[in-house]
C-alpha cells in the first residue's frame, strides 16, 4: 500500500499546465458533495491540488476538508478512520482508488469496488459518482481550483436566480451581469429543458428594463399563418376573420423585453420581418400601409442548429446574424453533475412544501435512516438526464407524489422505469459493409460550442459521413466553417484542396479509379476531391 501511495514523478502528475501568474486557475480534480445526512453539506467541494501535483490524497471520515460556510470533513461516523487514497492514473488526467485498509464501503457505477478501481480522464471530466458507506454520495470531476461560496446549497446565490456552482452556471452568471444593462439582443443556445427562459428572464431583472414587461413567446406554438399578426400585429378586414384591430407582442411589450423560444421554428417568410424590426426599430402591422416605432429587447433562444437549418434554407443567415449580438450557452444537466445534488435538493424543499411535507428533509439522528436514501440519490445522479433540468424538476415531482405519507421514499414505475432505461448498455454498433447502400442525411445534432468537442468525436463524426464537411458538422451540433476551423487544428486531417496531383494518382491507380475508394483512401470527401482532380486538370 504504501507502495501505490507514494508520491509520484513529474512525469506522472495528473494535472494540466500551469498557468501564468494571474491567469485561469488551474483546472485539479474535485470531489464535491452530492448528498449527506447533513443536507446543509450538499454541494461543499475538496479542491485536490495534491493530485493534481502527483501525489497520494487519503480519504476517510477525517480528511481532506471539504470547502463550505467553513472548512471541515465529511465527518460521518459511518466511515471508516482508515483512509481510502486517491491516486493519479496512468495517463494524465485519469484517476485510481485504492481502498486498502479501510473498512468504507465504497459503490462507483452502480458496483462495488473490490481492492482497486480506475477511472479515466474522460470519465473523470463526465464526473464520477462514489457512494460512500451507503451514506454519502461524492462526485468526482475536474474543474478550477476554486472556493465554494457560502450559504444555503439550494438556493440561488445572486438575483439571477440560477442554482449550482458549476464552472459553466458560474460563468453564465457572470455573462448575464455584464450583458444585462445593454439593448443588443441576446441569443441563448442550449438543449431542451436546460432554462433559457430562466436565463432571459434573469438579464430581464437584472437589467434596466426590470420594471417593464417582458412576455415570453414559444414560437413553436404559433401557427405558422398567426405568426406575423401575433407578432407585428394586425388591422380590421387585412385578412377574412381580422374583424378588429390587433396590437402584436413588439407593441404590448413596447419599452419591455420580448422573448422568443423556440426561434427556428419562426415562419421563414416572418423572418424577413423580424430582421426588419431589429434593423430600424420599427414594425408594420398585417394590412397597414404605415410603420411604428418600437422600443423593445430582443432575446431569443434555441436547441437546434441554426446553421444547419440557414445550410437547409430553413433559416435566414442575416436574422441569425442580427439576432447574434451576443450569444450565451447554458450546459446540460450531464455536464454539471456537480451540481446534481444541489438541484435535487431544491426541487425536492418545492415539491414537499407543495403537499405539505417539507419535513422530510429535517436532519434526522446520526444513527437513524434518512428519508432519503443515499443510494438512491447515486442511481439518480449516475443518469444523463437528456431531457435536462426539466427531467429532473418532473421527475422529483413524481417521487413526491409517489412517496406522500410515507416514512421513506417509494419508487414508482415510472421512476423505475427510467433508472432500469438508463442501465441498459448502448447497442452496439454494426460494422459498415463493404458495399455502403446509400448514405442517408445525418440528423442535426443541438449546438453546442465548438470548443466543447472532443478529437475523437470529430474523427469519428467524418468517417461516418465520409469525411463530407456539411453532414458531419450537422451531425456534431457545430457551423460548418467551426468544423473547419477544428480540422486546421487537428494533425492529420486535411481537405482535398491539400491533396497534389501524384497523391490523387497513386490512389487512383491503387483503387482501379473508383472515386468512392479514392475518397474513402484519402480520407477526404468525395466532392472535394472530384473539384480537385478538376483544379489538377485530371480526367
Amino acid at each position: 500500500m504504501a507502495e501505490e501511495t507514494r508520491d509520484l514523478t513529474d512525469q506522472q502528475v495528473w494535472g494540466a499546465p500551469r498557468p501564468s501568474p494571474g491567469g485561469p486557475q488551474p483546472r485539479v480534480p474535485i470531489l464535491t458533495i452530492l448528498y449527506h445526512p447533513d443536507l446543509s453539506r450538499i454541494g461543499e467541494r475538496a479542491a485536490l491540488p495534491e493530485l493534481a501535483a502527483g501525489r497520494s490524497v487519503p480519504l476517510s471520515r477525517s480528511e481532506p476538508p471539504f470547502r463550505g460556510p467553513e472548512p471541515r470533513p465529511l465527518s460521518d461516523l459511518h466511515l471508516s478512520r482508515s483512509p481510502l487514497h486517491l491516486l493519479p492514473g496512468s495517463e494524465a488526467g485519469a484517476v485510481r482508488l485504492l481502498v486498502g485498509e479501510s473498512r468504507t464501503r465504497v459503490i462507483a457505477g452502480g458496483e462495488p469496488v473490490g481492492e482497486a478501481r480506475d477511472w479515466s480522464a474522460g470519465e473523470v471530466r463526465q464526473g464520477v459518482v462514489l457512494e460512500l458507506a451507503d451514506r454519502i454520495v461524492l462526485a468526482l470531476h475536474e474543474g478550477p481550483q476554486a472556493a465554494t461560496p457560502a450559504g444555503p446549497p439550494d438556493r440561488p446565490s445572486d438575483a439571477t436566480g440560477l442554482i449550482g456552482e458549476n464552472e459553466g452556471i458560474v460563468r453564465l452568471r457572470d455573462e448575464i451581469r455584464r450583458v444585462a444593462d445593454l439593448d443588443l439582443p441576446v441569443l441563448i443556445r442550449g438543449e431542451t429543458g436546460t432554462g433559457k427562459e430562466l436565463v432571459a428572464r434573469a438579464i430581464h431583472q437584472t437589467g434596466r428594463r426590470r420594471d417593464a414587461q417582458c412576455i415570453a413567446v414559444n414560437m413553436g406554438a404559433v401557427p405558422p399563418s398567426l405568426a406575423s399578426s401575433e407578432l407585428f400585429g394586425v388591422v380590421r378586414g387585412a385578412y377574412t376573420g381580422a374583424v378588429r384591430d390587433q396590437v402584436g407582442y413588439f407593441q404590448r411589450v413596447h419599452g419591455g423585453t420580448l422573448f422568443l423560444d423556440e426561434i427556428g421554428e419562426t415562419p421563414f417568410d416572418v423572418q424577413v420581418m423580424l430582421l426588419r424590426a431589429l434593423e430600424t426599430g420599427e414594425v408594420q402591422r398585417v394590412g397597414s400601409p404605415s410603420t411604428q416605432k418600437v422600443d423593445v429587447r430582443l432575446i431569443a433562444a434555441t436547441d437546434t442548429n441554426l446553421e444547419a437549418a440557414i445550410d437547409e434554407g430553413r433559416f435566414r443567415a442575416p436574422l441569425l446574424h442580427r439576432l447574434s449580438g451576443y450569444e450565451m450557452w447554458i450546459p446540460p444537466l450531464r455536464e454539471r453533475r456537480d451540481d446534481f445534488g444541489r438541484l435535487l435538493l431544491h426541487f425536492l424543499r418545492q415539491e414537499l412544501a407543495a403537499v405539505g411535507e417539507e419535513h422530510r428533509l429535517t436532519s434526522s439522528p446520526v444513527t437513524a435512516a434518512p428519508w432519503l436514501p443515499a443510494s438512491l440519490v447515486a442511481r439518480l445522479a449516475r443518469l444523463d438526464w437528456p431531457g435536462n433540468v426539466r427531467q429532473l424538476r418532473n421527475s422529483v415531482r413524481q417521487i413526491v407524489i409517489d412517496s406522500r405519507s410515507r416514512d421513506s421514499v417509494q419508487i414508482g414505475p415510472q421512476i423505475e422505469r427510467l433508472l432500469r432505461e438508463a442501465g441498459r448498455p448502448p447497442i452496439a454498433a454494426v460494422a459498415p459493409s463493404a458495399s455502403p447502400g446509400p448514405r442517408r442525411k445525418a440528423p442535426a445534432a443541438a449546438y453546442r460550442p465548438p470548443s466543447d468537442v472532443p478529437v475523437e468525436e470529430i474523427l469519428a463524426a467524418l468517417k461516418a459521413n465520409r469525411w463530407e464537411i456539411k453532414s458531419a458538422a450537422a451531425a456534431l451540433g457545430i457551423s460548418r466553417p467551426s468544423l473547419y476551423v477544428l480540422m486546421d487544428k487537428l494533425p492529420g486531417i486535411r481537405k482535398a484542396a491539400d491533396l497534389g496531383l501524384d497523391e490523387i494518382q497513386a490512389a487512383a491507380d491503387a483503387c482501379e479509379g473508383n472515386l468512392d475508394a479514392m475518397a474513402a483512401h484519402l480520407e477526404v470527401s468525395k466532392r472535394g476531391l472530384v473539384q480537385r482532380m478538376k483544379q489538377l486538370g485530371m480526367p
